[in-house]
């Protein structure tokens, strides 16, 4: 498979839930393995999250990209709370 076929590919997850697209590749330079893909997963028609899966995290790769986790909707929202910082300014 050519790295253009595979970008853009439809991941599912292990329980066969469509997840998102492949948007990104990462390799490691020197074997020139896959480390990481990165998933465009599309809540809405405007709204667009993205998700960094490792290598291991990967059963196939062929028609569809089939995870070995199941990833799901309160996995998601929990990944984006983590990420939210808040900061109080006091004067």
């Amino acid at each position: 498979m050519k790295i253009k076929e595979f970008i853009g590919s439809t991941v599912l997850d292990k329980n066969a839930n469509v997840v998102g697209k492949v948007e990104n590749v990462d390799f490691d330079k020197e074997t020139g393995k896959i480390e990481t893909i990165t998933l465009t997963l599309q809540k809405n028609i405007f709204t667009r999250d993205e998700l960094e899966i490792s290598y291991e995290d990967i059963a196939t790769i062929g028609a569809y990209v089939i995870l070995n986790t199941e990833i799901t909707q309160e996995a998601e929202e929990a990944e984006e709370e983590a990420e939210t910082v808040e900061i109080e300014v006091e004067e």
